[in-house]
């Protein structure tokens, strides 16, 4: 039903801006007196967003998952493990506001730029949203490799470390796999953080610019929308829909393609 609706809500704006112009037009004024309805820079900011959340966000997941469940004593893993789960617990708009109050001010200044809300600003928070899911996956996936694997690696003269990079991680590989997916669905989707602290400009990203991604795009203007500029919205989430589709259907083929290479 969704994507009905959603394919019925869009493809009007579509037809009437034309897909070139919607889809590579590189200005959005959707209130001006001759209004443009580019999407361009709200996709290049949601890859570019995306990609930099999961460079940042993946690698620091995966070795606390890899700590955690292979080598954190019961202490430190009860103590990190509580505030994993808090940090999944916590309201996106906590998020978003604690970056407003704390990261935007830092990077005007240690970057010295007029105004720290900016996509590197996005990319961070999106970085920090996506451990939580990241680490308590990864964690699950790994906690139940067979201990035999390990044992028998063990045996063979491996060191723990060789055998938990090595044995388990390799295992574990499709359940790890997954968290990246889950990691990269939350940072697309997510608006009402990025909106607090990437300037939601409609501007071409660049890292250090205030910027607007697709979800913020329809977040930001829905409420007052009429007319084609609400139809043009229903279209952005259209976009946003098959992107995410887009992605999901491209992991899973790359996962089940790593499967019957093996």
């Amino acid at each position: 039903m969704i994507t009905v609706y959603l394919i019925v809500s869009g493809i009007p704006a579509i037809k009437e801006i034309g897909l070139p112009d919607f889809l590579l037009g590189k200005k959005w004024a959707s209130t001006a007196a001759e209004p443009s309805y580019g999407i361009l820079p709200f996709i290049l900011t949601s890859v570019y967003g995306t990609a930099g959340a999961i460079v940042l966000g993946v690698p620091v997941g995966f070795m606390a998952a890899v700590y955690l469940a292979k080598m954190a004593n019961k202490r430190v893993r009860a103590v990190v493990v509580e505030a994993v789960s808090l940090l999944a617990g916590i309201p996106s708009v906590v998020y978003g506001l604690v970056g407003m109050m704390v990261l935007v001010p830092g990077i005007r200044k240690v970057f010295n730029v007029p105004d720290g809300a900016s996509l590197l600003a996005a990319i961070i928070v999106l970085a920090i949203m996506i451990l939580p899911s990241i680490i308590k996956v990864s964690m699950t996936s790994l906690e139940a490799v067979p201990r035999e694997y390990e044992d028998a690696s063990l045996a063979l003269g491996a060191t723990p470390t060789e055998t938990y990079f090595r044995v388990s991680v390799p295992a574990a590989k499709s359940g790890i796999a997954a968290a990246v997916v889950l990691g990269v669905g939350r940072a697309i989707g997510e608006a009402m953080a990025v909106m607090m602290v990437s300037g939601n400009a409609p501007n071409m990203p660049e890292l250090f610019q205030s910027v607007r991604f697709l979800t913020t795009a329809v977040a930001s203007e829905m409420s007052y929308s009429s007319g084609l500029q609400r139809q043009a919205l229903f279209s952005i989430a259209l976009v946003l829909f098959l992107f995410i589709m887009l992605i999901n259907a491209a992991l899973n083929f790359l996962l089940k393609r790593d499967k019957s290479n093996g």
